[in-house]
């Protein structure tokens, strides 16, 4: 299928492995041009190699934490007119109400809403101002359905949700179309860390963690990067320009949500 954006240019942050590398492999699948974002420059330089290998696009790796204003101003500085935004980062640790503190709040505000708002922020003028544009920001699966242990995710990502739901309706006209994705557990090292952190715990194999978790998913599985690229993808399409201020469950069926 032809999404029709074959040239357009996108930033996709934290690029280089997991689920936002499955969204940058399905952009590039599609044509376009990919500035790509990780920390780990090692990493990055590999996966930006093999994308432009692969699919005879332009990948630029820019090693910067976009947590931060200086990664931020990197990746910006080096991308220029940009028609898609991929917003992503890491999630702050899992534990308990009483374990977290203001910084660690802050932290995670910083990290998960106010560093993706301050990409929409500086990139969302242009877009408009060519009338066209996709922002697709990946969230989690507890901003529907919140997780006890992972307040911390819970809290800053619902911020995230508060903002998009206004902002997208204010931008739509201008040819914008902003989504979130919300992704339950898929085979990334997010998964490892989780499932490994069950296995100490507990004293199991990681196989028993696993089939723990795989219990509560309808599908009996994990989700792969490339399903997650492919709907990132296709919000990112010519084809989606009627879907705005959408939080897209990606899940295999795990929260029970009907509205």
């Amino acid at each position: 299928m032809d999404l029709g954006i074959k040239g357009r240019r996108a930033i996709v942050c934290a690029g280089s492995k997991g689920l936002g590398r499955g969204c940058a492999e399905a952009l590039a699948e599609a044509g376009v041009d990919i500035v790509l974002n990780a920390r780990g420059a090692e990493t990055l330089a590999t996966t930006a190699n093999d994308i432009e290998a692969r699919f005879g696009v332009t990948v630029t790796p820019v090693a910067a934490d976009i947590t931060t204003p200086e990664g931020r101003a990197a990746v910006l500085a080096v991308a220029g007119d940009v028609d898609i935004l991929v917003n992503n980062a890491g999630g702050p640790p899992p534990g308990i109400w009483s374990d977290w503190t203001r910084e660690d709040f802050i932290k995670a505000l910083d990290a998960n809403m106010l560093a993706p708002i301050a990409m929409m922020q500086a990139c969302l003028p242009g877009m408009m101002a060519r009338g066209w544009g996709r922002v697709v920001n990946i969230t989690s699966q507890s901003v529907r359905a919140p997780i006890a242990q992972l307040g911390l995710s819970n809290s800053a990502r619902a911020g995230l949700t508060g903002f998009v739901a206004g902002t997208a309706r204010q931008v739509a006209g201008a040819g914008v179309c902003i989504n979130n994705l919300l992704p339950g557990l898929h085979a990334t090292d997010r998964a490892d860390a989780l499932d490994g952190a069950v296995v100490r715990a507990e004293g199991i194999t990681m196989d028993e963690a696993r089939a723990r978790r795989f219990a509560n998913i309808p599908v009996g599985r994990y989700g792969t990067r490339d399903e997650f690229g492919a709907m990132c993808a296709f919000l990112c399409s010519d084809y989606a320009g009627f879907i705005v201020g959408q939080n897209i469950l990606l899940d295999g069926g795990a929260a029970n949500i009907t509205i």
